[in-house]
């Protein structure tokens, strides 16, 4: 049992990443990048290779799937054709993290405000959002391309707290992700590292620096003032 924490009980307002935090969209994006290689006559590749990365998007991806990075020639059309796999694909196979939606439900029952920080672009967050309904009760979404930054930058964090009228010191701010809890502490905001998520390239959680841990989404509620 978590114990609820002493520096956790100012928060009105709890901020979430998407992808690998609240809802698992790695498969999707896994069979975005595998289906370019099968199109090539490759072999497919283990999905749980893609899944290391999937909080990376199109530039994991193609990178899991061909070996090559943003600084490689031909990494722009990879990433064009993925864009368009994708889109096709988007909500197949994508769901909520098991406790995810009744995490956000007891949220709302709270009267706590949340909301959605995310790298993804919003012709992908928007559309994704719209189709779960645990979506509802969400205040704000805020996209990769929302701000002219995208985290580790601190921007797209500033703006959803702008957006929900309350100030950055009282938001949290829960992701899988490194780059998740160098924007959140950036912001003045208390951060949650899910380890539950995809977790990235650096997966030692313990050197992130976030004001705590969970290991699935029921454990965001006991780090919250009872209600």
């Amino acid at each position: 049992m978590i114990s609820p924490l002493a520096r956790f009980h100012h928060v009105r307002a709890v901020l979430f990443d998407l992808d690998g935090t609240l809802v698992d969209s790695a498969p999707d994006l896994g069979a975005a990048a595998d289906q370019m290689r099968l199109d090539r006559g490759l072999a497919s590749i283990p999905f749980e290779k893609y899944r290391r990365l999937a909080g990376s998007g199109a530039r994991g991806m193609i990178e899991v799937a061909f070996g090559l990075t943003p600084e490689d020639a031909g990494f722009a059309a990879l990433k064009d054709e993925f864009f368009v796999n994708y889109t096709r694909c988007l909500t197949q196979r994508t769901r909520p993290f098991d406790g995810a939606a009744g995490l956000v439900a007891a949220l709302a029952r709270r009267g706590l405000v949340w909301g959605v920080v995310t790298n993804k672009a919003a012709r992908f967050s928007e559309p994704l959002t719209r189709a779960m309904d645990m979506f509802a009760t969400a205040a704000v979404v805020v996209s990769g391309d929302t701000t002219p930054h995208t985290k580790p930058h601190p921007a797209p964090l500033f703006e959803a707290a702008r957006r929900v009228g309350l100030e950055p010191a009282v938001c949290m701010y829960v992701g899988d992700d490194e780059r998740d809890i160098l924007a959140g502490r950036a912001a003045g905001m208390a951060t949650v590292a899910a380890c539950y998520g995809y977790l990235g390239r650096t997966a030692d959680t313990r050197l992130w620096g976030a004001d705590a841990e969970i290991k699935s989404p029921a454990d965001l509620l006991e780090l919250l003032a009872p209600a």
